[in-house]
């Protein structure tokens, strides 16, 4: 007797793909469950302290976090990193978004790291106002950066914080600087003040731009501009190497007109493309260059200094509006006042006068 015929479908015919051999499933059940502990205070810092990169992810979710119940463990933390801190160089870089900031970034990165420097990349990226998302995109734009032992990048969504600068990034380059990074690079959204917040908190502000796109300096901001300790007309490759160079002249023009820095350095202007990577050595000789006049001069210790006094100042505003929001009292009378004020029996000044007053005999 004829045994029955099978019919083979698509499922029978192919069995399927073998995992990668590269995937280790030991090392992602081990950091799953790394995540998934919550490590005490003593645990992280010697995490942080041994270079441990997803423990010190873990400590920059814990300072940013927004949960009061997180606070006082993050400021042990903080704490406990800082006498192991400040002992890295803080480059800021901006630009309006489409300069190439992420693509420069990568490859001066690489650049960095080729030299024997370890780079922490702090990436602000913008936040929906309305949906409260993020982008997070920086290390999927940073592909080869992502994959260096020696950086680390991590995006943060900026919130509702002026400007777009995540409320934490102060903290961030305490934590990285303690993780043993000694080139902090703090990425801006490019748009609205993020700018201001991180020149405060940085020791050198590179500011990125392009040619060809009409007039140079139209919508450049002054004040952007009187921060720039370098500019770097990026993307000087193929066809528009011409329109770099008349590009340079154009802002170094410009520069002229502002008045001297109080550090006594004169900012330049170059050329780069991060694609061909050529003019990115250049740009960390001048930065370097700039360190080393700064700490001759004493000036690099003084701004850090400053920073240090105007970050006690803003600390102490962000916790008294924390406190001040987070008060079950409050969230009561400011919507009975917000009522009122939206009613027309009144004033937005009389209405914070009153909740002020009542929040201070609370």
């Amino acid at each position: 007797m004829d045994k029955p015929k099978t019919h083979k479908t698509a499922l029978h015919e192919i069995d399927g793909i073998d995992p990668p051999q590269s995937i280790s499933y030991g090392n992602i059940a081990n950091i799953t469950n790394l995540r998934k502990k919550q490590l005490t205070v003593p645990e992280i810092v010697q995490g942080v302290l041994k270079g441990n990169k997803s423990i010190l992810s873990q400590a920059i979710t814990l300072v940013e976090s927004t949960n009061p119940a997180h606070l006082e463990k993050a400021n042990a933390v903080i704490a406990q990193c800082l006498p192991h801190a400040d002992k890295s160089v803080r480059i800021g870089i901006t630009g309006v978004p489409g300069v190439g900031k992420s693509t420069f970034i990568e490859a001066f990165g690489k650049h960095l790291t080729s030299l024997g420097r370890k780079v922490a990349v702090l990436a602000v990226d913008p936040s929906s106002s309305v949906s409260h998302g993020s982008i997070l995109g920086d290390k999927t734009r940073m592909e080869e950066l992502v994959k260096d032992e020696n950086a680390y990048i991590r995006p943060s969504a900026s919130g509702d914080t002026l400007g777009g600068v995540a409320r934490k990034t102060r903290e961030a380059i305490i934590l990285c600087e303690a993780c043993g990074f000694d080139t902090i690079i703090i990425e801006t959204v490019g748009v609205g003040q993020s700018e201001t917040a991180v020149h405060s908190m940085v020791d050198f502000f590179l500011l990125l731009q392009i040619a060809g796109a009409g007039d140079e300096l139209q919508g450049i901001k002054r004040g952007i501009m009187e921060m720039a300790d370098l500019i770097v007309i990026n993307k000087a490759d193929g066809d528009n190497i011409k329109r770099a160079r008349l590009a340079k002249t154009e802002f170094n023009r410009a520069l002229h007109l502002f008045p001297a820095k109080a550090s006594g350095w004169q900012p330049t202007v170059t050329t780069c493309s991060a694609i061909t990577h050529e003019g990115i050595a250049e740009v960390w000789e001048t930065i370097s260059g700039y360190f080393d006049m700064a700490k001759e001069s004493g000036f690099f210790g003084i701004r850090r200094s400053e920073q240090n006094s105007y970050w006690l100042t803003e600390t102490v505003n962000e916790q008294l509006l924390g406190r001040f929001y987070n008060d079950p009292n409050i969230a009561t009378l400011l919507e009975e006042n917000r009522k009122a004020v939206q009613e027309n029996r009144m004033s937005p000044f009389a209405a914070a006068k009153d909740l002020l007053e009542r929040y201070f005999r609370f």
